[in-house]
């Protein structure tokens, strides 16, 4: 099983996605998650970004394989 992500990260996801909880991991894909399609995706990054306070390039965004690289994203940009 692979590990789970900060549940600071999985609030804001599942926030903006409407679900009350979700069990996200690192290997998790957007396609796996209810209601997570392409424009529900820009409305996340955006929650994201104001909740951690970062800016989400698009070419970072089209990087984004799983919810794994988002945390690893999001981790990054809140250390600097």
């Amino acid at each position: 099983m692979s590990e789970p992500i900060s549940e600071r990260l999985r609030d804001v996801i599942c926030a903006e996605l409407g679900l009350e909880s979700y069990p996200l991991n690192m290997d998790t894909l957007a396609t796996q998650v209810p209601g997570w399609d392409s424009l529900a995706h820009v409305r996340v990054l955006v929650a994201v970004e104001e909740a951690f306070g970062i800016r989400i390039k698009s070419m970072e965004a089209i990087r984004l394989r799983n919810v794994g690289d988002l945390q690893q994203l999001v981790l990054k940009k809140s250390a600097t």
